[in-house]
Protein backbone atom coordinates (compact mmCIF):
# COMPACT_ATOMS: atom_id res chain seq x y z
CA UNK A 1 0.00 0.00 0.00
CA UNK A 2 2.78 2.48 0.78
CA UNK A 3 3.90 2.56 -2.84
CA UNK A 4 0.38 3.39 -4.05
CA UNK A 5 -0.43 5.94 -1.38
CA UNK A 6 -0.76 9.50 -2.68
CA UNK A 7 -0.28 12.42 -0.29
CA UNK A 8 -0.97 16.14 -0.67
CA UNK A 9 0.31 19.16 1.18
CA UNK A 10 -1.85 22.18 0.35
CA UNK A 11 -0.92 25.60 1.73
CA UNK A 12 -3.31 28.50 2.20
CA UNK A 13 -2.90 32.12 3.23
CA UNK A 14 -6.11 33.14 4.98
CA UNK A 15 -7.51 36.54 4.03
CA UNK A 16 -7.63 39.18 6.78
CA UNK A 17 -10.87 38.95 8.72
CA UNK A 18 -11.86 35.67 7.06
CA UNK A 19 -10.51 33.09 9.52
CA UNK A 20 -13.95 32.15 10.87
CA UNK A 21 -15.37 31.74 7.35
CA UNK A 22 -12.31 29.71 6.31
CA UNK A 23 -12.68 27.42 9.30
CA UNK A 24 -16.42 26.92 8.66
CA UNK A 25 -15.80 25.79 5.07
CA UNK A 26 -12.85 23.61 6.17
CA UNK A 27 -15.09 21.82 8.69
CA UNK A 28 -17.68 21.17 5.98
CA UNK A 29 -14.98 19.87 3.63
CA UNK A 30 -13.66 17.55 6.33
CA UNK A 31 -17.08 16.10 7.14
CA UNK A 32 -17.72 15.27 3.48
CA UNK A 33 -14.20 13.96 2.83
CA UNK A 34 -14.47 11.62 5.82
CA UNK A 35 -17.23 9.74 3.97
CA UNK A 36 -15.18 9.32 0.77
CA UNK A 37 -13.80 5.80 0.31
CA UNK A 38 -10.03 5.68 0.02
CA UNK A 39 -9.29 8.71 2.20
CA UNK A 40 -6.61 7.89 4.77
CA UNK A 41 -6.00 11.35 6.26
CA UNK A 42 -7.40 14.86 5.94
CA UNK A 43 -5.66 16.99 8.56
CA UNK A 44 -5.66 20.78 8.91
CA UNK A 45 -2.91 22.76 10.67
CA UNK A 46 -3.20 26.47 11.56
CA UNK A 47 -0.45 28.93 12.41
CA UNK A 48 -0.70 30.61 15.81
CA UNK A 49 -2.02 33.84 14.27
CA UNK A 50 -4.54 31.91 12.07
CA UNK A 51 -3.17 33.51 8.89
CA UNK A 52 -1.59 30.36 7.42
CA UNK A 53 -2.99 26.88 7.02
CA UNK A 54 -1.66 23.57 5.80
CA UNK A 55 -3.92 20.75 4.70
CA UNK A 56 -2.36 17.28 4.70
CA UNK A 57 -4.29 14.73 2.66
CA UNK A 58 -3.56 11.05 2.06
CA UNK A 59 -5.35 8.63 -0.25
CA UNK A 60 -4.97 4.89 -0.80
CA UNK A 61 -4.24 5.33 -4.52
CA UNK A 62 -4.83 7.40 -7.64
CA UNK A 63 -8.41 6.16 -8.00
CA UNK A 64 -9.27 7.63 -4.60
CA UNK A 65 -7.61 10.89 -5.69
CA UNK A 66 -9.75 11.01 -8.86
CA UNK A 67 -12.89 10.40 -6.79
CA UNK A 68 -11.95 13.21 -4.39
CA UNK A 69 -11.05 15.68 -7.14
CA UNK A 70 -14.29 14.89 -9.00
CA UNK A 71 -16.49 15.12 -5.91
CA UNK A 72 -18.42 17.87 -4.18
CA UNK A 73 -15.57 18.83 -1.84
CA UNK A 74 -13.25 19.96 -4.62
CA UNK A 75 -15.86 20.97 -7.18
CA UNK A 76 -18.11 23.01 -4.87
CA UNK A 77 -16.39 23.71 -1.57
CA UNK A 78 -12.83 24.50 -2.64
CA UNK A 79 -14.08 27.54 -4.62
CA UNK A 80 -15.83 28.73 -1.42
CA UNK A 81 -12.63 28.19 0.57
CA UNK A 82 -10.71 30.25 -1.98
CA UNK A 83 -13.12 33.15 -1.38
CA UNK A 84 -11.61 33.28 2.13
CA UNK A 85 -7.99 32.47 1.31
CA UNK A 86 -5.31 32.21 -1.37
CA UNK A 87 -3.63 29.00 -2.43
CA UNK A 88 0.05 29.46 -1.61
CA UNK A 89 1.33 25.97 -2.39
CA UNK A 90 0.18 22.57 -3.58
CA UNK A 91 2.49 19.56 -3.61
CA UNK A 92 1.64 15.95 -4.32
CA UNK A 93 3.80 13.05 -3.14
CA UNK A 94 3.44 9.67 -4.81
CA UNK A 95 2.34 8.39 -8.19
CA UNK A 96 -1.27 9.44 -8.73
CA UNK A 97 -1.48 7.76 -12.13
CA UNK A 98 -2.20 9.42 -15.47
CA UNK A 99 -5.80 10.54 -14.88
CA UNK A 100 -5.28 12.00 -11.41
CA UNK A 101 -1.89 13.36 -12.51
CA UNK A 102 -3.52 15.35 -15.33
CA UNK A 103 -6.21 16.65 -12.98
CA UNK A 104 -3.62 17.71 -10.41
CA UNK A 105 -1.44 19.40 -13.04
CA UNK A 106 -4.48 21.40 -14.18
CA UNK A 107 -4.83 22.62 -10.57
CA UNK A 108 -1.20 23.74 -10.52
CA UNK A 109 0.08 21.01 -8.22
CA UNK A 110 3.73 20.02 -8.23
CA UNK A 111 3.94 16.23 -8.33
CA UNK A 112 6.88 14.45 -6.71
CA UNK A 113 7.25 10.83 -7.82
CA UNK A 114 8.39 8.15 -5.37
CA UNK A 115 12.13 7.70 -5.35
CA UNK A 116 13.47 6.21 -2.15
CA UNK A 117 11.63 5.12 0.97
CA UNK A 118 11.30 2.84 3.93
CA UNK A 119 7.86 1.26 4.19
CA UNK A 120 6.75 -0.46 7.37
Amino acid sequence: MARQTVRFMVSFTINNGKAADFERVAREMTALTEAEPGTLAYDWFLSADRSQCRLYESYVDGNAVVAHLSGVVVQELVPKLLETSALSGFEVYGDPGPQAGAMLAALGAGVFQPWLSIAR
